[in-house]
Parts: C-alpha cells; sequence; structure tokens
C-alpha cells in the first residue's frame, strides 16, 4: 500500500486547491503541524539544558514545590487533551481505513499534537520546579498558535456543513476549547505571577513543609501525576531495599497533618456547636460529636464519595466493552457503510467509531487505567482523613484526662483499662469507620447499575439470579456476627491462658526445682483446649464466610442462565451477553460482600462514639487549677521575667516576706458527693521548714496533701499558696513560684497571677515510674547536673541498685518500673522530688516499702541534708515517729480532721497524753533501728541471685562477642531482607500432616472446575452463534445439563477448599502451641536468664495468635488470588498464545514491584506497630500518674510528648497507606496492560484466524480478573512474609536442647522414702552455668551429716547460689559428683530427684487459685498434713479468718497477702512435702525481722531431724548452724563449726559476723 501525506489516489481531491487552500482539508491538516513542530524545536534543548542542573539539585523538596497559579487545572486539562487526542488519532486511522491508500494527515498531526502535548506538561514541570518563569513564554506562543489553527479548521468545518454527526467534528472543537483554555491559564500565570511587562515579579515563598529538610511525605505538595501514580515514592521504596525503613527515614509530618493541627480543627468545630446552643452550653450525646466530626473531616470524605462514584461508574465499562467487542467481531458482515467524504476528507460518526473493536479495546483500556487511579484515590483520601481523624479524637482524650477529676479514678468510674480502650479501640473505630464511609455511600449505586445493565442485557431472568445475591447477603451478616461473638470467646480463653503462661514463666525456677512443671504445663493445656474449641467454631463459621464469597457468583450465574433459557426458546444466549453478564455479577457480588463488614463498622462506630460522648462529659478538675497558659518557663522552669513591672513594684516587692506555703481555710474536702472525707481543715505549712504529718491509717493524710494540691472536690474553704506578708505581718498577695536563691525580681509576675500554685515535686504513696531509663525518671525532664545527681543518688541509696542493672542508669526500667522492686520504685519516686529544683516539695509516706536503714538514711541524707539546706518547703506524710525530733512543723490528723498541729514542744504542753503515745512508738522504733544491721552490706547480699553470679563470670566472654554478633546479625539481616521465608512456610505446612494434601489438592481442583464451567459457557455460547449463523434450530438442554452439574461441583469443592483451608490453620495452630509448650518447660533454667521473659511470652501471645488466626485467612487469600491469576493467565495465553510473549516484560515488571515493595511493606508494618506501644503506654502512664503531673505542672510537657507519639505512630500509618496505593496503582495498570494486549490479540485472532467468539469472550473476563487479583496476590504475599515471622521465631524456641530429664536409674528402681538419712557428700564438684561458660564452683569436697543445720555465706558471685543448685542439677555437673544417701544424684531421673527435696527461695512465689493447690498441687496431701503446716508456719489463724479456708483464693503472684505472709507459706508448702532435705536460698532477705525470727524457729524445731542447708542473707541466722560454710569465688575457703571459726583472728567469718553487728 502506497505512503503518502495526503493520500494518492488518482481521483483524490486533497490536492485542489481551485478554491483556496484554506478550503482543502489535508491542508488544514497540514496547518496544525506548524504549532506542534515549533513548540518540539524550541523546548527540546532547553529540557536538555534544564536536565542537566536537575543533577545538581540537592533538597528533595525544591523539585516539589509548585507555586504556579492554576497549577492542578493545567494538569488536568492536559490529561484531558491527551485523551481527546488519543482518540482523534484512533478516528483518523479508522477513517482511513477505506481507502487504498494511506492519508497520514488523518493521524500524523494528531500525533504530534499528542508528543507536544506531554513535551508541554514536562517542559512546564521543569520551569515551574526550577523556577525560571520567563521561559513560560515559548508555552504561551504555543498555545496561541494551536488555539488559532484548530479554530480555524473548526469554523472551515462548520462552513462546510461539517456537524455534529461527524465525530471529528466534535473532537477538533474540543481541541479548540482545551487549547483555549490553556492559553488563558497561562495568560493567568504571567500576568498573575507578574512574570512578563512588569519590572519585579510578584515574591513567593515556599510552604514552611518544604523548608523544613525533616518532612518527607510528600503527598500534598506534588503534581497531579505524581499524586495519583504515587511516583515520588519510587526513590523512598526502592531505598528500603538498601536501608531498612525508621523514624530517621519516614521523617515528620506535613503541618496540616499533624496531631494537633486536625486537635485544633475538630476542637474548633466542638466550640462552633457550643456557639449555637442557648447560654453556650456543652452539647451531650453521640449526636454531637458526629456534628463535629463532620464539620472538621467532611470535606476530605466528599471527595473520596466522589472519587469512588466515578470509579465505580468507570468499573462498568469493562462488562460493556467485552460484550461490544465480541458483538463486533460475531457480526456475519463486518463491512460498514463507506463514510461521507468532504473537504477531500474522508469522516465517520460516532456509532462507526465505536463499532469498531479495537477502539473498544483502547477505550477499555483508558477507563480501566482511570478507573483504578479514582478508587486508589478514593481509597488513600478517605484512609488519610480517619487517621487525621484518630489523631485529633486522641489528642482530645488526652487533654480531656488532663483535667479530669482524680475521684472518678479512685471511685472506678473510670479506669486505667476503660481509657486504654478509648485510644486504642474507640478510636480505630471511628477511623475504619471514615475508611469504610465511601462504600456505603457507594454500595446502592453500584448496585442499581448493575442490576439495570444485567435487565438490559438478560431480561427478567437477571432479576433472579440479582435475587439470590440479595437473599444470601443477610446470611453473611449473620455469618459476620457470629464470627465476632466467636472472636470474643476466643479471646476470653487466650487472655486466661496468657494467664497461665505467665505464671508458669514466672514460676518456672520453682516449678523446676520442685518437679511441678508437667502440673502447671497440663493446666495451661486444659485452657488451651477450650480455646481451640472456640477457634474451631471461628473456622467453621470462617469457613462458611469463604465459601459463600466464591459460591454465590456462581450459584447466581446458574440460576440467571438456567431462568433465562427456559422463559423463552429464542433467548439470546450469545457470548456477548453471557461474558458480560459474567463480569457484571463479579461486580454486582462485591458491594454485597461489603454490606456485612461496613454493617458491622457502623455499628461499631456508634457505639464508639457513645463511649466517647460519656467520657468527655466526665466530671473535670476546677478551673483554678488550669496552668496559666501565657507564662513561659526556662529549662530551670523558674517563671520568665515581664520587663514592663514600674520600679514602684519593685520596692514594694523587696520589703515582703514570704512566711507560709501553703494555707488552708475552714476546708472541706470530698473525693465524691457524699459525706466530706476531709473537714473544717484550718491549717498551714511555713515556708522553708520541714512539715511532719503523722496520724493512723485512713486518717486523711494523703487526703491532705491531694487537697492542697487541688485535686479532691473543695466542699467549703479556701487553699492559699505562697502567702506573703509585710514588714508589718499584714498579708498583702499570693505568689506562684518563688524558687529559694532566686533573684527578688523573677518574682513580679507573681503579683499579677492571684493564687495559682507553681511547680510542687510531689512523690505519691504509691510510685509512679515512666516506661524510660532510670536517669530520665529522676531527672524528669530537668537538665542533667552532675553533682547534684550524684548527691540525689547518694541519699537515696541507689547507687547498689544501679550498679547491678545491666546498663546502669541508662536501663530501660520498663512499663511501671516491672524489673524493680517496691523499695526500688520508691526510691527512685522520691529521688525525683529530691533532684527537682521546685520551692515545695511534697514526700507522701515515703518509707512505707523501705527497711530501717534506708529510711534512716534517707531522712538523714535526703530530707534534712540536702532539702533543708536549700531552704526548701517539705511536707512529709510517714508513720516513722522516731523522725518527729526533726520536724519544725507537726500535723497530727485523725478521722478526716486535724487533731493539732505546732511544733514537737507546743504538742509536748498542748497534748501530753498525744506526746506520750508518740514517745512509746518512738523509742520502740528506735530499739528496733539498734537491732538491725547495716545499710550498703544488707543491700549488696540482698539482690546476690545466682543469674547475676552466671553473669558475673561470663562477662568477658560477652564483651569479646557482643560486636561480632551484633555485625554478623545485621549483614545477615540485610541478606535475607529481600527473601521469601520459604522454610517458616515449610515448617508451617509441614505441621498441617495429612491435610497439606487434601488442601492443595481441593484448591488445584476448584480451580481448574472453574475454569471448566467458564470454557464450557464459552463452548456453548459459540454454538449458539453458530446455529443461528446457520439458521437451524438449537436446543439448550444438553449444554444446560453440563453447565448446571459443574457449577454443582464448583460449588461443593469451594466448600471443601474453605474447610480445608481452616481446618489446616487449625490443626497447624494445635501443634505448634502444644510443641512450643512442651519445650519451653523442659528447657534449661539458662534460657530463662538469658531470655527476656517478655520474648517468650510473646511467642504465646501474639505469634500464637497470628498463627491461630491470621496466617489462614491469608493463605487462603494468597492461594486464591495466585490461582486465580495463574489460570487466568493460561486461559489468555491458551485463546491468543501471542499473549506469551507480550508476558514475559509485564511479568519482569512484576516481579521488581513485588520484590521492592515486599521489604518496604514489611518495615512499615513493623514500624507502624512499634510506634504504637508508646503511644498506648503513654496514655497508661499518665493516667495512673496524674496527680504527680499536675503536681509538677507538667501538662504541657505530657501533652508535647503525646503529639510526637501520636505524629510518629500517624505517618508510619500513613507511608504504610501511600505504599499500599504504589503497589495497587501499579499492579492494575500491569493488569490494564494484560487486558489491552489480550484484547487486542484476541480481535486481530478471530478476525484473522477465525477464532471463536465464546473464547474471545472468555479471554477478555479472564483478563479483567488479573488485574483484579494482581495486586492482591503480592499484598498477600507481603502479609504472609510478616506473618510467617511469628512461625520463624516460633521455630526458633523449637530448637531448644531440653534439659536430660532421663538417668541411668529407671524411677521404679529409686527407694520410696530416699532420701531417708539426709546425708549428702560432694566430692570434686565443678559446676558451670553452660557448656560455653567458665565454672562457678570449682573442686568443692564437703560432707554434710544426717540432721545437720549448715550455714553457706559469701560475697555476691562466689557461688553460695550455685552449691544449692547443683542439689537439683539445675546446673552443669561436668566434674565430681553428689552422692546422696549412697546414690550418686547424677544418675537418677530428673523429675524425681527434684521430687525427694524441698527448697526455699528468696523470692516467695504463689500462684493464682487456692491455698490448698499452692501447698500442695499435686494434691496428694490431707488436709490435717495441710494445717498442720500451715500451724508450724504461724498461718493457721490467718487462713482459718478467710472465707473457705484451705479453699480460698490467692490473688496473681499472692498479692492479697503481705511479703511475710507469702514466705511463711513457703515454708509451709517446704514443710508439706516432708523431705529430710531442705535447702533455704536466701528465705530471709526480703522479709522483716518478725518473719525472719518466726522461720529461724520453725527451721530448729519442726525441721530438727532433718538435713538442713542454709545459704545466708544475713550472717547472724547462721550463728547456731552445725556447721559454716564460707565461700569465695567458687572455692570453700573455710569449713567448720561456727564457734571454732568466730575463735581464729584471721578468720573471713568472723569478719562478716563483726560488720552484721
Amino acid at each position: 500500500m502506497s505512503l503518502a501525506f495526503c493520500g494518492n489516489e488518482n481521483n483524490s481531491l486533497a490536492y485542489n486547491v481551485d478554491r483556496g487552500v484554506l478550503n482543502n482539508g489535508c491542508f488544514l491538516d497540514a496547518l496544525n503541524v506548524v504549532p506542534h513542530i515549533f513548540l518540539l524545536f524550541i523546548t527540546f534543548p532547553i529540557l536538555f539544558i534544564g536536565w542537566g542542573s536537575q543533577s545538581s539539585k540537592v533538597h528533595i523538596h525544591h523539585s516539589t514545590w509548585l507555586h504556579f497559579p492554576g497549577h492542578n487545572l493545567r494538569w488536568l486539562l492536559t490529561f484531558i487533551l491527551l485523551f481527546v487526542l488519543v482518540c482523534e488519532i484512533a478516528e483518523g486511522i479508522v477513517s482511513d481505513g477505506f481507502t487504498q491508500s494511506l492519508h497520514l494527515h488523518l493521524y500524523m498531526p494528531a500525533g504530534l499534537a499528542f508528543m507536544a502535548g506531554i513535551t508541554s506538561i514536562i517542559y512546564y514541570h521543569n520551569i515551574e520546579t526550577s523556577n525560571f518563569p520567563k521561559l513560560l513564554l515559548a508555552l504561551l506562543f504555543y498555545w496561541v498558535l494551536a488555539f488559532l489553527m484548530k479554530t480555524i479548521k473548526f469554523a472551515k468545518y462548520t462552513e462546510h456543513s461539517v456537524g455534529l454527526r461527524q465525530l471529528r467534528y466534535c473532537i477538533t472543537g474540543l481541541l479548540a476549547l482545551l487549547y483555549g483554555l490553556l492559553l488563558a491559564v497561562e495568560i493567568n500565570v504571567i500576568l498573575g505571577r507578574r512574570y512578563l511587562c512588569f519590572t519585579e515579579a510578584t515574591e513567593v515563598k515556599p510552604p514552611e513543609d518544604l523548608q523544613d529538610l525533616g518532612v518527607r511525605f510528600l503527598q500534598p505538595f506534588v503534581n497531579l501525576l505524581s499524586k495519583a501514580t504515587y511516583w515520588w515514592m519510587n526513590t523512598f521504596i526502592t531505598a528500603a531495599h538498601c536501608r531498612p525503613i525508621d523514624l530517621k527515614v519516614i521523617g515528620k509530618l506535613p503541618i496540616a497533618m499533624r496531631a494537633l493541627t486536625n486537635y485544633l480543627k475538630l476542637r474548633k468545630a466542638f466550640e462552633s456547636q457550643r456557639v449555637k446552643r442557648p447560654l453556650g452550653s456543652m452539647p451531650q450525646g453521640p449526636k454531637w460529636i458526629w456534628r463535629a466530626l463532620r464539620q472538621a473531616f467532611g470535606r476530605p470524605l466528599i471527595i473520596s464519595i466522589t472519587f469512588r462514584f466515578l470509579a465505580d461508574l468507570l468499573g462498568f465499562a469493562g462488562p460493556l466493552c467485552i460484550s461490544g467487542i465480541v458483538h463486533h467481531i460475531s457480526k456475519d458482515n463486518r463491512t460498514i457503510q463507506p463514510p461521507i467524504k468532504l473537504l477531500g476528507v474522508y469522516f465517520i460518526s460516532s456509532q462507526e467509531f465505536l463499532a469498531n473493536a479495537y477502539v473498544l479495546a483502547v477505550l477499555l483500556f483508558f477507563a480501566l487505567i482511570l478507573q483504578r487511579t479514582f478508587l486508589q484515590a478514593s481509597y488513600y483520601v478517605a484512609i488519610e482523613t480517619g487517621i487525621n481523624l484518630r489523631g485529633a479524637i486522641q489528642t482530645k482524650i488526652y487533654n480531656k484526662i488532663m483535667r479530669l477529676c482524680t475521684s472518678n479514678m479512685s471511685m472506678g468510674e473510670l479506669t486505667v483499662g476503660q481509657i486504654c480502650n478509648l485510644v486504642a479501640i474507640d478510636t480505630n473505630q471511628l477511623m475504619w469507620f471514615f475508611f469504610l464511609c465511601p462504600n456505603l455511600w457507594a454500595m446502592p449505586v453500584q448496585i442499581i447499575v448493575g442490576v439495570i445493565l444485567l435487565y438490559y442485557l438478560l431480561g427478567i431472568s437477571a432479576l433472579i439470579g440479582a435475587t439470590v445475591i440479595a437473599v444470601l447477603a443477610p446470611v453473611q451478616y449473620f455469618v459476620a456476627t457470629k464470627l465476632s461473638q466467636a472472636q470474643k470467646s476466643t479471646l476470653e480463653y487466650s487472655s486466661e491462658r496468657l494467664k497461665k503462661t505467665n505464671e508458669l514463666l514466672r514460676g518456672i525456677k520453682l516449678l523446676k526445682l520442685y518437679a511441678w512443671e508437667h502440673i502447671f504445663c497440663h493446666s495451661v493445656e486444659e485452657t488451651r483446649d477450650k480455646e481451640l474449641t472456640s477457634l474451631q467454631t471461628f473456622a467453621l463459621y470462617t469457613s462458611i464466610s469463604i465459601f459463600m464469597n466464591a459460591a454465590i457468583p456462581i450459584a447466581a450465574v446458574l440460576t440467571t442462565f438456567v431462568v433465562h433459557v427456559h422463559i423463552s426458546e429464542e433467548a439470546d444466549l450469545s457470548p456477548a451477553v453471557a461474558f458480560a453478564s459474567l463480569s457484571l455479577f463479579h461486580i454486582l457480588v462485591t458491594p454485597l460482600f461489603l454490606l456485612s463488614s461496613v454493617v458491622r463498622s457502623t455499628v461499631k462506630a456508634l457505639v464508639s462514639a457513645q463511649k466517647l460522648s460519656e467520657f468527655f462529659s466526665s466530671d473535670e478538675i476546677g478551673d483554678e487549677q488550669e496552668p496559666n497558659a501565657t507564662i513561659n518557663h526556662n529549662n530551670k522552669y523558674q517563671a520568665v521575667v515581664s520587663t514592663q513591672l514600674s520600679h514602684n513594684v519593685l520596692r514594694t516587692l523587696c520589703f515582703l516576706e514570704l512566711v507560709e506555703s501553703v494555707v488552708i481555710t475552714s476546708g472541706y474536702f470530698t473525693w465524691t458527693d457524699g459525706t466530706p472525707t476531709l473537714s473544717n481543715i484550718n491549717s498551714k505549712v511555713p515556708f522553708g521548714q520541714l512539715t511532719m504529718i503523722v496520724g493512723q491509717v485512713g486518717c486523711g493524710k494523703s487526703s491532705l496533701l491531694l487537697a492542697a494540691l487541688g485535686e479532691m472536690q473543695r466542699v467549703s474553704g479556701t487553699v492559699t499558696w505562697n502567702m506573703m506578708t509585710d514588714s508589718e505581718g499584714e498579708q498583702v498577695v499570693t505568689c506562684q513560684c518563688c524558687i529559694p536563691g532566686q533573684a527578688v525580681d523573677s518574682c513580679f509576675h507573681c503579683v499579677y497571677l492571684g493564687r495559682k500554685r507553681g511547680s510542687v515535686a510531689y512523690a505519691s504513696q504509691k510510685p509512679w515510674l515512666l516506661n524510660a531509663t532510670l536517669v530520665e525518671n529522676i531527672t524528669f525532664e530537668m537538665p542533667m547536673i552532675k553533682p547534684r545527681y550524684k548527691a540525689v543518688i547518694e541519699a537515696c541509696s541507689l547507687q547498689p541498685d544501679i550498679d547491678i542493672l545491666p546498663q546502669g542508669d541508662l536501663t530501660e526500667i520498663g512499663e511501671r518500673g516491672i524489673i524493680l522492686s517496691g523499695g526500688q520504685r520508691q526510691r527512685i519516686g522520691v529521688a525525683r522530688a529530691l533532684y527537682q529544683q521546685t520551692n515545695v516539695v511534697l514526700l507522701d509516706d515515703p518509707f512505707s516499702a523501705l527497711d530501717i536503714h534506708l529510711s534512716d538514711h534517707l531522712m538523714q541524707e535526703g530530707i534534712c541534708k540536702l532539702l533543708r539546706e536549700e531552704k526548701r518547703t517539705v511536707v512529709l506524710v510517714t508513720h516513722k515517729l522516731q523522725y518527729l525530733p526533726h520536724a519544725d512543723w507537726i500535723i497530727a490528723m485523725k478521722d478526716g480532721t486535724i487533731q493539732t498541729e505546732g511544733t514537737l514542744k507546743d504538742i509536748q504542753n498542748s497534748d501530753p497524753k498525744l506526746f506520750e503515745q508518740w514517745k512509746t512508738l518512738m523509742h520502740r522504733q528506735d530499739g528496733e533501728f539498734e537491732k538491725s544491721m547495716t545499710v550498703l552490706e544488707r543491700k549488696n547480699l540482698r539482690r546476690a541471685m545466682y543469674s547475676k553470679e552466671a553473669a558475673k563470670t561470663e562477662e568477658e566472654h560477652e564483651e569479646e562477642s557482643v560486636e561480632s554478633e551484633v555485625d554478623d546479625s545485621l549483614s545477615q539481616a540485610m541478606r535475607h531482607r529481600t527473601t521469601i521465608p520459604w522454610r517458616s512456610c515449610g515448617v508451617y505446612l509441614s505441621s498441617a500432616g495429612l491435610l497439606l494434601p487434601l488442601l492443595l489438592l481441593s484448591q488445584l481442583f476448584k480451580h481448574t472446575l472453574m475454569v471448566a464451567i467458564d470454557y464450557w459457557l464459552a463452548h456453548w455460547t459459540s454454538h449458539v452463534i453458530t446455529a443461528k449463523m446457520d439458521e437451524c434450530g438449537f436446543s439448550h438442554s444438553w449444554y444446560l445439563s453440563v453447565f448446571s452439574v459443574l457449577c454443582c461441583l464448583g460449588i461443593v469443592l469451594c466448600l471443601v477448599t474453605s474447610v480445608a483451608v481452616e481446618w489446616t490453620g487449625l490443626r497447624v495452630a494445635k501443634e505448634l502451641h502444644h510443641n512450643l509448650l512442651s519445650k519451653i518447660i523442659l528447657a534449661p533454667m539458662r534460657l530463662f536468664e538469658t531470655t527476656p521473659l517478655g520474648n517468650i511470652l510473646n511467642r504465646f501471645s501474639s505469634d500464637t495468635n497470628t498463627i491461630d488466626q491470621h496466617i489462614p485467612a491469608t493463605l487462603e487469600c494468597l492461594s486464591r488470588s495466585t490461582l486465580l491469576c495463574v489460570s487466568a493467565l493460561g486461559v489468555i495465553s491458551y485463546v491468543t498464545p501471542v499473549f506469551l510473549i507480550a508476558l514475559v516484560p509485564l511479568a519482569i515488571a512484576c516481579y521488581f514491584i513485588q520484590k521492592y515493595f515486599r521489604v518496604a511493606s514489611r518495615d512499615l508494618q513493623q514500624l507502624e506497630d512499634s510506634t504504637q506501644l508508646p503511644l498506648l503506654s503513654h496514655f497508661s502512664e499518665t493516667v495512673e500518674g496524674l496527680t504527680t503531673i499536675r503536681a509538677f505542672r507538667y501538662e504541657s510537657r505530657f501533652r508535647q510528648r503525646l503529639l510526637e507519639y501520636t505524629d510518629a505512630n500517624n505517618i508510619a500509618s500513613l507511608f504504610l497507606t501511600a505504599a499500599n496505593r504504589w503497589l495497587e496503582v501499579r499492579m492494575e495498570y500491569v493488569g490494564a496492560c494484560v487486558v489491552l494486549i489480550a484484547a487486542v490479540a484476541s480481535i486481530s485472532n478471530s478476525l484473522y484466524n477465525h477464532l471463536s467468539t465464546g473464547l474471545v469472550g472468555l479471554g477478555l473476563t479472564y483478563a479483567l480478573m488479573v488485574s483484579n487479583y494482581l495486586n492482591w496476590m503480592v499484598r498477600n504475599l507481603a502479609d504472609m512474609e510478616v506473618q510467617l515471622g511469628s512461625v520463624k521465631r516460633i521455630n526458633g524456641l523449637l530448637k531448644t536442647e531440653p534439659e536430660n530429664y532421663e538417668g541411668l536409674m529407671a524411677a521404679s528402681q529409686v527407694p520410696d522414702g530416699w532420701p531417708r538419712q539426709g546425708e549428702i557428700q560432694i566430692q570434686n564438684l565443678s559446676v558451670r552455668y553452660d557448656t560455653t561458660l567458665k565454672p562457678v564452683l570449682k573442686q568443692v569436697n564437703a560432707h554434710i551429716s544426717p540432721g545437720q543445720k549448715v550455714g553457706i555465706c559469701g560475697r555476691t558471685g562466689s557461688g553460695k547460689s550455685s552449691f544449692s543448685l547443683a542439689f537439683f542439677r539445675m546446673v552443669d555437673m561436668f566434674e565430681g559428683r553428689i552422692i546422696i544417701d549412697d546414690i550418686d544424684i547424677a544418675k537418677l531421673p530428673l523429675q524425681t530427684l527434684r521430687s525427694r527435696f524441698s527448697i526455699i527461695l528468696q523470692d516467695p512465689i504463689l500462684f493464682s487459685g487456692t491455698i490448698r493447690f499452692n501447698l500442695d498441687p499435686e494434691m496428694k496431701a490431707t488436709d490435717d498434713m495441710l494445717w498442720e503446716a500451715l500451724e508450724i508456719a504461724q498461718l493457721k489463724p490467718v487462713v482459718k479468718t478467710l472465707p473457705g479456708g484451705l479453699d480460698a483464693m490467692v490473688t496473681e503472684g499472692g498479692e492479697n497477702f503481705s511479703q511475710g505472709q507469702r514466705q511463711l507459706f513457703c515454708l509451709a508448702r517446704a514443710f508439706v512435702r516432708k523431705s529430710s532435705i531442705l535447702i533455704m536460698d536466701e528465705a530471709t532477705a526480703s522479709i522483716d525481722m518478725a518473719t525472719e525470727s518466726i522461720l529461724q524457729k520453725v527451721v530448729m524445731t519442726a525441721f530438727a531431724d532433718r538435713t538442713v542447708v542454709t545459704i545466708a542473707h544475713r550472717v547472724h541466722t547462721i550463728l547456731n548452724a552445725d556447721l559454716v560454710i564460707v565461700m569465695k569465688r567458687g572455692i570453700i575457703l573455710e569449713y567448720d563449726r561456727p564457734q571454732a571459726l568466730l575463735e581464729k583472728e584471721d578468720s573471713v567469718f568472723a569478719a562478716f559476723v563483726k560488720a552484721d553487728k
């Protein structure tokens, strides 16, 4: 075929210019080439120079500053222009198809215009980001020329009676309009910014966000194309491949998305409602919350819903285009009427244009691209709005917490758990509602349009098919409700199992020593069985849900076609109708599946709004306690001085004297609305002095402090802070904060601030600690002053504790100070109060958890020395009356009122009886003090735990290996980041056993059958067409019966696969948990010492939950989407083998997209989870420490920290959302390419190779499915990868080598009563904690006779505890042996050995359950034996008074008994066992003197005939022993009777005894 610009037919009018050149159609087209050639020649050199300079741009933000007016409109118009130009090219090609020679003028100008359009937007983007506005002149000329040329062409067409019936006329008019609009936009930019014709341009600054290099979330700032395709994420996602994503990498949130910005928006919405109400009262109920949310966040939601509408309407283009394409190629006569010829040029109508199959294929491609872009934009806007809303509500909740009345908390109206649920659950429910909100509006439209189109295709039978779907939708909702209930009951059993597992792990040492681990393991297994039963219900309903999702479309299609064929014999069941209907049913099913989750989400959101409404309307503290927002504090928290005070004020203030810190006049205070807790309080706290508040338990001492701080509800009276008097004693004014030693003028502002108090250092009775390092807990955001810090540490005797912590004072002490004892927590709380430089210090019973030595040291060094030297006002609540002589002022309380106040001398004179009572108690406590031993020795010994000894010996070894291990693990982690954990997948699937082949076969059969159903439909409908062409009769019955059988089999297989997946998941969950529990209880103690307890517990909690509930669902989704994609690609390749060539580049693109996405997605998911934990713990910390925070006046600091945590969590969520959209846009564009290639290939194949129309329809339907399921496949693969991490971690623990429980002797060979005598021979014993560590006992020899009482002492790390553990084979005895009653313990089975001894540990451990269970878990002892044991331990009276006696409940950790009582229970437990050997491992270390004397007495009497080995904590406890062993560094230093050792002058034991006196 010859080629010429105007065509070269002999009779062509193309070259005829008799009536003027402008009346020649070919010349008009040639003229339109000029502007495009001009633009391409002008811009290319500039672009290359521009791109060269782009490489020098360093800041990522520089290239995202979009500041020209009409920016988005330009991009929008350019996109429309490009689409219209594609239509013009297509129209030209279709028109040209009717001639012998090719007429280039029909489509070449449009092609050049398309290139020019792309060049114009690239050129504009470079100019805008490089900020060279004068270069816009080239574009201005281009738009002028293009507009003129198109207008001339349009005018000539009109002149020659070319009208709206001709498509090219419409396209030309539309292009003229678009060029005109773009010209207007250009003129607006040049004039608006004064870039031309003006001497000075308008100065524009980039927004604050783009000037901040920390802001890396650029979605709001990039151009429209980058916004739609998330192009700006490319560098971020590819960089994640080389470097893990952390908070530094993702940077800060843009200002508009920060929690504070959104909170202010929400607050404004709430306030506007208050203004609308009469008298400005606060609105109540959930309605006002919904109104405020609508006002604050409604606009972006409307945008999201609009995008969703557009996407859903474009979604129907797929079925319609399939119908059109198949209809076109199935026509018998494919020739179309020749087009009209005017101006020497051919013209076609829009009907002729749209009747072309290739045109429809291209339009389908564009429709898919647009639909996916709008859908992802809708998702993104909804999710971003939801995240912003969550941040705003969390901030509002936090601000409310800061103003909450303390009585709400103390009276149980609001618990920490309830408030944390509001934050963790209810805010997320509202966020999820906003995510799903567009569905709520879009679903009805989708359903209505879908049903109308089905009716148009199939008539009345379509309505019957739609009815099947509609009838089954409520069943879906019912199943979803049942699923929710099953999940709730599973959660209850899961919590109970975790509680038991936690107890088992915390008490594992005791359980192993007593050989009780199997009893507790069985208890956990019982709860797990209940949980699995609940999980079975969950699995059943999940499988029903999966089954219905798969089966409903099959049932609907089957019903529809059966009815359609039977209604009339001449029913149209062509491939066009059948496959368009099939696609429509798939579209129609989606909203009905979503219906159940959307309805559930809506119900949950309504409940959450109700809860939030109740919380927001709860009582707040009085307005007078609101911190003054106008004051700025510097680092020392001293108020900034106003420089505008007059000299008169200065002179006045110089004569003022501060005499009272706090004055309460006629105060009545209450916690609730009932009787006042404090009545008729008239009291004062002198300035700069030590005031003590004393009185019996419950008389209102702590309440008095809280009343002064404004935490109680004031019924009447006044509280005045910092009262000043003038030189004549007249009261003048109250002052906020005068720091001792500070210049007088820095208090000037106080004159104007009335009675609002300043910061007060407060240490509560129940110590409150942050989840931070120890040093951060003490400095509490004050600058670090080393000398002061050291003095405080010394005063609180914290140095020995710091030395024991692994990283010293930089150790993270965990939530609520979880790793510390009560006394340590108390001292850190006091240290915080001492360290602050506030004027007033309130200490609420700081000695309650401290022993007498620590109390005395704290009193002398901390309160009397440190605080008094600084002349600070100290108020001390205490029961330790021996400190009363130190007090400058004493307030004695009784029954909620003040009994008396004054100095000690005043009280001695005014109330001698009370003074005498105090005197008696003071002497008694002083005596107790004198009897006790020195402080530091006890502190060091108290913490000698055997894991510490092990740590000492391995310290050097660890130091060497730590660095290399860190390097190795990092490089290894980087290597493994890109690979899918196939091994973990293998572990998971191999645990399924015989269910695995069933799962695989059922999935393969199901998808094969699905393809068979659709293939049979293609075969059937093709025969319908053939029969029509041949004009012979056609019977549907045979085809219909086969189709029905296949559909029914398909439905059955859907059920089988859904059940198989869930049951496989259940089997694996059962198997893995059972194996894990079995391994853990048999693991050596070394595992529990070297692995944090939280890590092991996480395997049983979050990891087990993932395996139980998440992996089966992800596995099902992944297998379904993968097999659907594979089967779809297989069908397309079968229909058009040419497709395989195009498949290669598409597959490579998919591979790289998923490879990069998986790594980034995993990092972002982990980051989102890890940023949520600090946020939630900050809420719970704040609620627990509310009084302390408000006392310190630190509300603003904690609010600031909350905003940081919220923003960190939100930016991780936003990046994760953007990454998901990045993937989905790309995968769906690849899917659209698959559809285009498959459509073009199958059309060509049908037209030239006579491929059956049924197969064309089949190929196109499957091509549409690919675009839907490709991104699901990658998303599920990424999720699966994260979830398989749980399997990997559990598998890591499953590799633990268990203890050797077997012995050379069988359990039956061990004599029944062994050991009867209790004789112990230790021969050359060497012991270590692990084969890799140095020995902790070296060549130890000893002989202990039956019934002897042996004491072992030595400094920390000497090997005392290791000595006791060797009897139980808890350590590696690699040399020597221990012979007890003539049997070598190494030959005994471990269970038997441990069950024959008794031990009392330093830390008393009780389990939740009955007292009976705690004393005798094996249930072997009679009630008499148990009562006898309790009597011996002096506990019988205590237990008798409890309801239920022996069956009285013990709470978790024995919290309902005191420390001393818990230790006595442990003694009773040891006695119940009645073994002839008892080991006491520092059993008296953490109990008071009275309990210790009971314990010693019992050991001497009840255990008189038994062998007792005592690891000594206080040396005087072993003075009465028969034999003393002194140890040092794993060897026996001294071995003799205590008297003999005391007589030796150089004896180490004697030195210990002297130090202990």
